[in-house]
């Protein structure tokens, strides 16, 4: 089963992706912080990455930036949802190495949809 780390510094948040992915047969893992999903893949490099931009140790930009230049950083799907939705951001995540970019709040549809872009699932 391939996995999804979850990446956000709220708990209701990592517990709705965390039900979502795993209806759509992801093995979920969860960080509360860029710096706890830095570690996380120091140790076990997941197949994507669920990731929110604002937190506090490390924000999200600053974990992807890191991440793509770890061994094996550049293999996962790097798929952003957060609330931040100008285009510099937007720019910038991609820039970063992110893959996709969701807005909050996100649902079942939302996240299928962007995974299928992606080439995480198929379309059924």
């Amino acid at each position: 089963m391939r996995t999804c780390l979850v990446v956000d510094d709220s708990r209701v948040v990592r517990k709705v992706a965390r039900r979502i992915l795993e209806d759509l047969h992801f093995n979920c893992e969860e960080a509360e912080d860029g710096q706890q999903a830095y570690e996380y893949c120091a140790t076990a490099m997941p197949e994507v990455i669920l990731l929110d931009w604002n937190m506090p140790v490390m924000s999200g930009i600053e974990f992807l930036e890191k991440l793509r230049q770890m061994p094996s950083g550049d293999s996962p799907r790097v798929v952003f949802c957060t609330t931040e939705n100008d285009m510099s951001h937007i720019q910038r995540a991609m820039m970063a190495g992110a893959n996709e970019y969701i807005m909050k709040p996100f649902d079942t549809d939302i996240i299928k949809s962007k995974f299928i872009q992606i080439g995480l699932i198929d379309e059924e």
